[in-house]
């Protein structure tokens, strides 16, 4: 009965140390700071059936497909109590805006916490956890409502001028209206003008969103050393000399050497959306529209201490980014922990999207045969992903509709390696750049026939 006993528990511990191996084993695959994704993905069950109703290849001359994107603000806490915090931040200013939403940067990309700090709330009587000092949510709600930063996002749709005055350019160009629409619109005369605006609200100021960013750069050894201690503590009961113990510890200790080193970034990205509806628009355009021809100072000050524009949090999302073998150049360091911080950024930008629908983007069909589109690695694609594929129509109102029509799925052995650009590749041990062996230009898809360049995809699942 002892030995039985002892089996059983040395296969529960043996099932710890497989996980404390397969740490290491994760972690000895981030070579120099590269923090590569291996995911494995299920052999698909049936073999997808070749598509017999193929399009030629789309002509590389083909006009930039035009089609309404959500926009977007980005900003990041700075924190002086933040090693990097420097880098960390410049980093960020530099980076590429996000080529799937429209840039509606507005003022400041960045404010100090210390500034706006609020210490989340607690119920009496119980202790503040860790987790909870670690929400900002609280002060970004602080920062947006002293900034107005709503307000500014509205102003910034409607080219408010320095004198308090507003247009309608912006939302016609990224509306694709013409001309005669806009000034239908803005004069608020016609069908068409009431018609634009409605749809203006639902498909362009309604979708406008703001991401903030925390990013905190942490050495990995406590993480290490506390990972280990659980592990030793599940076997702590056993005799010193016990088989299980001995493998669970051995294990615990490999993953704890191959991940002591370095330092990890760690990303929280809080998501807002600007609330915008009929009443809120009836309110502006009633109340708070300011015409260029007819300019009043007194609505220029009614808009500006205006209380009807607000942001509301949707959510966050947290990603990490392992940095190990960092040597002894400062400029190589440098270089990767830029790369760290924008892999962190990026990757917590694919959690958000994939749990939050509103914040999901479309993209186009750049080729038909074969079916391939210019998103990948960077955008979070893993094989076997699925996407509705979306024709536009116009309907009776002349608004843009999609329709879907039809799903893909993602093709897991031609997925589009476009992690980093050319001159910023993972550095390998002797600083030289690691050359990706994909030579895919775009990800491929699978499943369905009769689509064609121009079409859109937006992910599913």
């Amino acid at each position: 009965m002892e030995m039985k006993l002892e089996f059983i528990n040395t296969k529960i511990v043996f099932k710890w140390a497989l996980v404390a191996l397969v740490l290491g084993g994760v972690h000895s695959n981030e070579l120099f700071a590269q923090d590569v994704e291996v995911k494995e993905i299920k052999e698909e069950k049936k073999k997808e059936k070749k598509d017999n109703g193929k399009i030629a290849k789309s002509d590389k001359k083909t006009d930039v497909v035009k089609y309404r994107r959500s926009s977007l603000h980005t900003m990041i806490i700075e924190d002086v109590k933040m090693p990097k915090g420097d880098l960390i931040l410049k980093t960020f200013n530099d980076a590429e805006f996000p080529d799937k939403y429209n840039n509606h940067t507005t003022g400041s990309k960045s404010f100090k916490l210390e500034e706006y700090y609020i210490a989340p709330a607690v119920t009496e009587g119980q202790k503040s956890k860790n987790k909870d000092k670690k929400n900002y949510a609280p002060t970004i709600d602080k920062y947006i409502k002293d900034s107005k930063l709503a307000n500014q996002i509205v102003a910034k749709w409607f080219d408010r001028s320095p004198e308090g005055t507003f247009e309608m350019s912006l939302i016609g160009e990224r509306g694709m209206y013409d001309a005669s629409a806009q000034d239908a619109a803005t004069a608020n005369s016609t069908e068409r003008g009431a018609a634009m605006l409605a749809d203006a609200g639902e498909d362009l100021i309604g979708s406008t969103f703001v991401v903030i960013n925390y990013s905190n750069f942490v050495e990995n050894e406590p993480i290490a050393k506390a990972a280990r201690d659980i592990l030793y503590a599940t076997v702590q009961d056993q005799p010193a000399d016990a088989l299980g113990r001995a493998i669970v510890e051995k294990g615990a200790d490999i993953a704890y050497k191959k991940t002591k080193d370095g330092y990890s970034v760690w990303t929280t990205s809080y998501l807002y959306q600007l609330q915008w509806s009929d009443s809120i628009s009836a309110v502006f355009y009633q109340f708070l529209w300011n015409d260029a021809s007819a300019p009043d100072s007194a609505r220029v000050e009614a808009f500006d201490k205006s209380d009807l524009f607000q942001l509301k949090l949707l959510g966050s999302q947290k990603a990490q980014s392992l940095i190990t073998g960092m040597g002894s150049n400062a400029e190589t360091k440098d270089m990767i922990i830029k790369n760290a911080t924008l892999k962190s950024i990026n990757a917590v930008y694919n959690k958000l999207q994939k749990k939050f629908e509103p914040f999901r983007t479309k993209t186009p069909l750049v080729s038909s045969d074969p079916l391939g589109a210019k998103i990948g690695l960077k955008e979070g694609l893993e094989g076997g992903d699925k996407y509705e594929v979306l024709e536009k129509q116009i309907d009776a109102d002349g608004k843009v509709k999609w329709k879907r029509k039809g799903v893909i799925k993602v093709d897991k052995k031609k997925i589009w390696n476009n992690l980093y650009t050319v001159g910023e590749e993972p550095l390998d041990k002797n600083g030289e750049p690691i050359k990706s062996d994909n030579e895919v230009k775009f990800t491929h898809f699978k499943g369905g026939k009769g689509f064609y360049p121009g079409m859109l995809l937006r992910q599913i699942n």
